[in-house]
């Protein structure tokens, strides 16, 4: 739910033609030719973002263009172009402690909204590549790196990340950040949404209201106000206890009404999640109601954890982080950490490139720390082999490799060959505490696997 593919399944490009015909007519109402929609695929095929827009069709794209299915994952295609995560929603702390990064390691993850790229560099990697098939991510990851390279201080750099709402941080992007971003981020940061506003001042509104989660966020709170409750009162608790009272009053009554009930019911409703329809269906297929899947879910987010130490929470109840001393943020916001985040910045390279064409153009024996996020629930059995196989090839002795699944089991078993997936150890048990403890708590599986000795 936080990644955007770092994959490229099977696809041919007469499928690309239908892909785009029904798209259009999906999103837009637009009655297309379909040789018109070729005409204008092909003229705008030349660009990176036309190039980053197909790969993205081609990951998500498993059903004809027409059928149900179909039409609603080519809908969740033009959704998920834009910028999805301004904050990634994978405990980095969990990632931390099951990859065990040392100073030799050399991580490749799916870069999504950069906060635990940002983060692993408090674990001193050798290096770390961070590929990404949107290019909103790719230009946030840049900003990020930028902003901790050339910002003037802790206090500057919280300012624009942490807070980001002050009036302030444009000029501190003009001053600061604007003469060292790379071309593409600057055009992105600079250049404006479907309503004319420039990106760059998202950082002055709160931008984690912004982009396809915050949306959906803000979205789940008229909702509940709609019925008469109140997320963000989940933050005046001040002990478990009081988190569990507030919740059963506040927010799970929410689960009971037809209307929410209805909506949750429809795939489409849930792509603000980074939900496509194939995730949805592993989430489905679970036997409990799709309601009753988020209201468990959401009920770990508000009673699992305390407050202090949870910024997840934060971001759901209160679509922020805390204004206060010593608040719940992303270990790269800590203070304390925000040296190590500075002078680590330069062993970050940010790849607009699918996971697979990444692992491909490497040597055997050359990574050996791997971090999908939850793009596996996306793949088809064809592209989990191929990638496995790469990561497997390019493995050294001992490397790890961390996802999570939206359903609660590995996904692997069975879909995977046995004589690959075999060189590597699973600890189920292990796992499950990995899944107990991360704060995000909206997954149902956290996964790791170790390259066996001699593997």
């Amino acid at each position: 739910m936080a990644g955007t593919l770092g994959y490229e399944p099977p696809g041919g490009r007469s499928r690309l033609a239908r892909v785009g015909h029904a798209a259009r007519r999906i999103g837009h109402g637009i009655k297309a030719k379909p040789k018109a929609v070729l005409k204008s695929l092909k003229a705008k095929g030349e660009g990176g973002r036309s190039i980053a827009r197909e790969n993205l069709k081609k990951a998500v794209h498993q059903n004809p263009a027409l059928s149900k299915r179909g039409l609603l994952e080519r809908a969740f295609t033009l959704a998920f172009q834009g910028l999805v995560y301004a904050q990634i929603w994978e405990d980095p702390l969990i990632d931390m402690e099951a990859l065990q990064i040392g100073e030799d390691s050399r991580i490749v993850t799916i870069a999504s909204g950069g906060c635990n790229v940002m983060s692993y560099l408090i674990a001193n990697p050798a290096e770390i590549t961070a590929v990404d098939l949107n290019r909103a991510h790719i230009a946030l990851n840049q900003l990020k790196l930028c902003a901790a390279r050339h910002l003037p201080d802790q206090q500057s750099f919280y300012a624009f990340f942490g807070l980001a709402r002050a009036r302030d941080n444009l000029a501190l992007y003009e001053t600061h950040i604007r003469p060292a971003l790379d071309e593409a981020s600057r055009d992105y940061w600079e250049g404006r949404d479907i309503f004319g506003r420039r990106r760059i001042k998202f950082f002055t509104r709160n931008v984690y209201r912004y982009g396809l989660l915050g949306t959906f966020i803000g979205a789940g709170h008229a909702l509940a106000r709609l019925h008469g409750r109140n997320p963000a009162l989940m933050l005046d608790a001040r002990t478990r206890e009081e988190q569990r009272r507030i919740f059963e009053a506040e927010l799970a009554p929410l689960f009971d009404k037809k209307l929410v009930k209805w909506l949750v019911d429809r795939p489409m409703a849930l792509y603000g999640l980074g939900i496509p329809p194939a995730q949805y269906k592993a989430l489905a297929s679970s036997g409990e109601s799709m309601s009753g899947v988020l209201r468990d879910r959401l009920e770990r987010l508000a009673c699992g954890f305390e407050l202090d130490s949870n910024y997840f929470a934060w971001q759901a109840f209160g679509r922020r982080y805390a204004r206060r001393e010593n608040a719940p943020v992303p270990p790269y916001l800590a203070a304390e950490n925000f040296e190590a985040v500075r002078q680590r910045a330069d062993r970050v390279a940010v790849r607009h490139i699918n996971f697979i064409d990444f692992l491909k153009g490497e040597a055997d024996q050359s990574l050996d720390r791997y971090v999908l996020l939850d793009a596996q629930d996306w793949m088809d059995d064809e592209t989990l082999t191929t990638l496995w196989r790469e990561i497997t090839r390019t493995a050294r002795p001992g490397a790890r490799v961390i996802f999570r699944t939206a359903a609660e089991p590995s996904l692997l078993p069975g879909r995977v060959p046995d004589a690959l997936l075999s060189r590597w150890d699973y600890d189920e048990a292990r796992c499950r505490t990995f899944t107990e403890r991360d704060r995000s708590s909206i997954y149902g599986g956290f996964h790791l696997y170790v390259l066996k000795d001699g593997a």
